[in-house]
Parts: structure tokens; sequence; C-alpha cells
């Protein structure tokens, strides 16, 4: 879903035009994204790579 599809309670036009301090809060709320500026995907796919390589290092030590 993004902003362009919903309706302000408040103003009652679209949140993407930002009329009102409740749409401009909505539309920034809506925009931000994970950390450091990375999307949750990417996160989780970083976090699954760094298991990956931390699994194949313990198995070529032979712990």
């Amino acid at each position: 879903m993004s902003c362009e599809d919903l309706v302000c309670a408040r103003c009652a036009h679209p949140v993407i035009e930002g009329r009102c301090a409740l749409c401009r809060a909505n539309r920034e709320r809506m925009h931000q994204h994970g950390f450091g500026g990375l999307s949750p995907a990417v996160i989780v796919l970083v976090l699954l790579v760094l298991l990956f390589f931390a699994l194949a290092a313990r198995h070529l030590v032979g712990a």
C-alpha cells in the first residue's frame, strides 16, 4: 500500500498531496526506510549471508 491510495480522515484529500499536517506526517512515516536507509528486505538478506559465512567458517575450522 502506498500513500497514493490513502485518503486523509482529517482533510478528505489524498495523503500524497500533503495538504494538512496529518497528511504530511503520515506521508513522511510511510516513506521512511529501515536502518541506514536500507529496506528491511536488504537487511534480512545481509543477515542471512552473514549466517551462511559463519556456518561455513565453523565447518572449515572443524568445530
